[in-house]
């Protein structure tokens, strides 16, 4: 029966049972609490997440580590075998499964969604597949090798851990100095060949019929703040009343890292800001800035905010992202003149410059318009140098 299991989940025939859970706990030392088929609380996982919060983890990181390993002890409930037990046969099944099946997650009911991996026609962005991309099968693996690693520490779990690890990578990694220059060696097993995407900037055209989507002045504010700040998603969302610096033209918003993070604010940012502080009310210094417009007074969510964008995106036939926005303000400070990389690097709060170079790519309209005037230039005409008679040419080297 388990040789069965196994080809029918490996090839994606099957699924594992969707069974299990992550719960966020509210304690400070384990966040999030992985429980199995049972309702048990799996305490393996709760001391490896006891142990990452003790290393500073933020709980964003914990709670994307017990996703990963709630979809590893699915499989392994699949296969009735004990975590302790696991061997890498069993990571093959994981891979194998996360190859073949379909994310939840990605499932469009509408009829009118485009096709799953295909390209909009007006953005140049790949729709997301249907699968689970690469980047996650990475991240479960690195998941669940952390996570065996730190019981092979106290003699607990197999001898060798099931997920491999290359040993050229190990070595070339090794006592390495962050300003060495990245050293490409071969992927471990399993691990997925993940593309490196480049940044996509929205188009001033296109983003002026986005921006004219937006149907009241908090919408407007919002995408206005995100394009002149540069700041995630998320950092924008959990703005304060408080940090809000109307004198300065700018913000504090508490960046990914746990840090408090100056951002400035443009002109016309502010001033939409104000148009918008105004028709809401006024606000207790530590209340969230973005309100919902419905329902009882409360903080806008990122789920409803990204919903704001999917309606606009349906208008115009786009599919434009939220962090799409971040990635157009990177690319207009990157490529003004005024502002040199470490500026942008500081914006956008980047630990390591590396990560801001992505952004110095031409825009996509002017690299278009550039296009334009060289397809438009006319062809030089060719010229024989002072005291050459072309007839003469001709006659030596033809017509």
């Amino acid at each position: 029966m388990g040789e069965d299991i196994r080809g029918l989940l490996i090839s994606g025939r099957i699924d594992p049972p969707r069974v299990g859970a992550v719960i966020e706990s509210g304690q400070r030392d384990v966040p999030y609490v992985l429980f199995d088929q049972s309702g048990e609380p799996v305490g393996a996982v709760a001391a490896w997440v006891r142990d990452l919060v003790l290393g500073d983890v933020s709980p964003r990181t914990a709670r994307a580590y017990c996703y990963a390993l709630l979809t590893w002890f699915r499989v392994l409930w699949a296969l009735e075998v004990q975590w302790t037990l696991a061997t890498e046969n069993d990571v093959a099944v994981l891979v194998g499964w996360l190859r073949a099946a379909r994310n939840p997650q990605r499932v469009r009911r509408r009829p009118e969604s485009p096709p799953p991996g295909s390209v909009n026609i007006r953005t140049g962005k790949r729709v997301l597949p249907a699968g689970y991309s690469p980047s996650t099968i990475n991240l479960t693996l690195a998941a669940t090798r952390g996570f065996y690693e730190y019981h092979a520490h106290f003699g607990v779990g197999p001898v060798i851990n099931p997920v491999p690890e290359s040993h050229r990578q190990a070595m070339a990694h090794r006592h390495r100095s962050p300003d060495d220059p990245h050293v490409i060696v071969r992927r471990s097993r399993l691990r997925q060949k993940a593309p490196k995407k480049s940044p996509r900037s929205i188009p001033d055209g296109q983003w002026d019929e986005l921006f004219d989507s937006m149907g009241c002045h908090r919408d407007k504010a919002l995408l206005a703040c995100y394009v002149s700040s540069g700041a995630r998603a998320t950092e924008l969302l959990g703005l304060r009343e408080s940090c809000v610096d109307w004198a300065g033209q700018r913000i504090r918003v508490l960046s990914k890292g746990g840090e408090m993070r100056t951002a400035p604010l443009s002109p016309e940012a502010l001033l939409l800001l104000a148009r918008y502080a105004g028709q809401r009310g006024p606000l207790n210094p530590e209340d969230i800035v973005w309100r919902a417009r419905r329902g009882a007074d409360r903080p806008l969510t990122y789920a409803a905010m990204r919903r704001v964008l999917q309606r606009a995106d349906a208008k115009l036939g786009t599919n434009w992202t939220l962090h799409d926005l971040r990635h157009t303000a990177a690319v207009r400070m990157a490529s003004d003149p005024s502002l040199n990389l470490t500026d942008v690097q500081t914006i956008l709060g980047h630990r390591d410059i590396r990560t801001t170079t992505q952004y110095t790519v031409p825009r996509v309209e002017e690299m278009f318009d550039r296009l334009q005037s060289f397809y438009s230039r006319p062809r030089t005409a060719s010229s024989l140098p002072a005291g050459y008679d072309p007839r003469d040419v001709e006659a030596v080297f033809g017509g």
